[in-house]
Formats: structure tokens, sequence, C-alpha cells
């Protein structure tokens, strides 16, 4: 981790399937590590989560490639954190699709650890159903 924390973040690096940037690949492995921990244990959520939201944001075009599928346009995350503070992930023009709702649920279902279905989560949009869908934190 100290490479990690020593690297610019948004060096490219070479992961599993392609590359990506340093500071992806830190909530990665961030996002590897809560996932895994609750499956043995109740850790709680912190704020920290962000990550693990935002890595499944930013990984959205990967994972509707893998799926054969294509976005159509920019997606939104106006989350909340387990804190109360709010999340907001945006593209840089106006989203297509925005997903809404409780940021934990959001890192379950990317997770795999959770269906959508059973969450909260909101989506308006032509991509909101598949986003719920296929969104993920892995390769």
């Amino acid at each position: 981790m100290a490479g990690l924390l020593a690297s610019d973040p948004k060096r490219r690096v070479t992961w599993v399937a392609g590359t990506l940037s340093a500071q992806t690949l830190a909530a990665t492995r961030l996002a590897e590590c809560w996932i895994h921990t609750n499956d043995i244990a109740d850790t709680g959520p912190t704020e920290r989560l962000r990550h693990v939201a935002r890595l499944a944001w930013r990984t959205l075009p990967y994972a509707f490639q893998r799926a054969g599928q294509e976005l159509h346009g920019p997606v939104a995350f106006h989350l909340t954190g387990p804190t109360g503070v709010t999340w907001r992930f945006e593209p840089d023009g106006p989203a297509a699709t925005t997903i809404a709702g409780d940021g934990v649920e959001l890192c379950e279902v990317a997770g795999q650890r959770r269906s959508a279905a059973t969450t909260s989560l909101t989506g308006t949009g032509p991509d909101a159903a598949a986003v719920l869908d296929l969104v993920r934190t892995f390769a």
C-alpha cells in the first residue's frame, strides 16, 4: 500500500484485466477488503465506503462492456453515506441516468452481496435498471 500512497493517483498501472489509475487500484483493494471482511464479521459501515461507491461509478463503462451492453449516456450517483453525508458522483456534462439512495446499499449491490431489488436505491433514465443490475467493484 505504501507504493500506492507514494504514487501519482492518476498514474496508470497494470492490473488483472488491463490498466487503471493508482487511485482506482487502491479503491479496488479497499472494496475487496470491505466485501470479504463483511463476509466473516459485522464491522459496520464508515464514510470510507465513499471510495467503493466511486469505484462502482467509475467502472460502469467496464461493467457494461463485460456484459456486451452500451450505456446510452453518462451516469450520476446521488447517494447518502452512513453518517448522512451526501456522496455525489457526476459526469462532466449532464447525466442521462441517475441512481439515488443509500450509499452502503449501493456498495453491497456493487459487491454482489445484495440484490438491488431488496434496497431503497432508485434510478431514472434509460440505463437505470441496467446500471443497478451490472454495477460492480471487481474485474
